[in-house]
């Protein structure tokens, strides 16, 4: 079996901030059977470009093609596989916990302090946090709940940026 052929990309895609590009991306992966595991889209300092970062899995050659598929899209302007390169990358959380007495609350304040997390909303018997990480801390704190019960969780996907002075730019 081929290793390669289940590898984690993150794509860094800058893209004039247009209607209708986010689904000419989407519509590339979708006529061609790839998933995408995540994906976060803002505005950049320049109000005309949006970031993406799109998430997904295959092999080398495959992620090869996809770059150069969204690289002949119109709204693309530059397209950067980051896991070839040195880069941070992040996820939040927001995460809804039952908390029916005393006990329960310490603990679940406790395990957010050990996780720098924020508690950002309490309610009758809830608790709302905020937790920033990769994506192994973010799984690390829902395993830290197993003995309480999560009510709901959601997740913004992954963003990436490169290390140093190297840049995705219109150039």
């Amino acid at each position: 079996m081929n290793k390669d052929k289940d590898k984690r990309h993150v794509i860094s895609i800058l893209m004039e901030n247009e209607a209708g590009a986010l689904s000419r991306v989407a519509g590339l992966f979708s006529a061609r059977g790839y998933n995408i595991e995540s994906l976060t889209v803002a505005p950049t300092n320049d109000k005309s470009l949006s970031r993406m970062t799109l998430v997904t899995r295959g092999n080398s050659d495959i992620v090869e093609q996809i770059i150069k598929q969204l690289n002949k899209l119109i709204d693309v302007v530059k397209v950067k596989n980051l896991s070839e390169l040195e880069h941070v990358e992040r996820e939040m959380m927001f995460i809804k916990v039952f908390a029916d007495n005393m006990n329960a609350c310490s603990a679940i304040k406790r395990m957010a302090d050990i996780f720098r997390a924020r508690i950002i909303d309490v309610k009758s018997k809830t608790f709302t946090i905020e937790i920033t990480g990769n994506r192994g801390k973010l799984n690390a704190f829902i395993d830290a709940l197993k003995d309480h019960t999560i009510l709901e969780f959601v997740r913004s996907g992954s963003m990436g940026i490169s290390r140093g002075n190297k840049i995705l730019e219109n150039k």
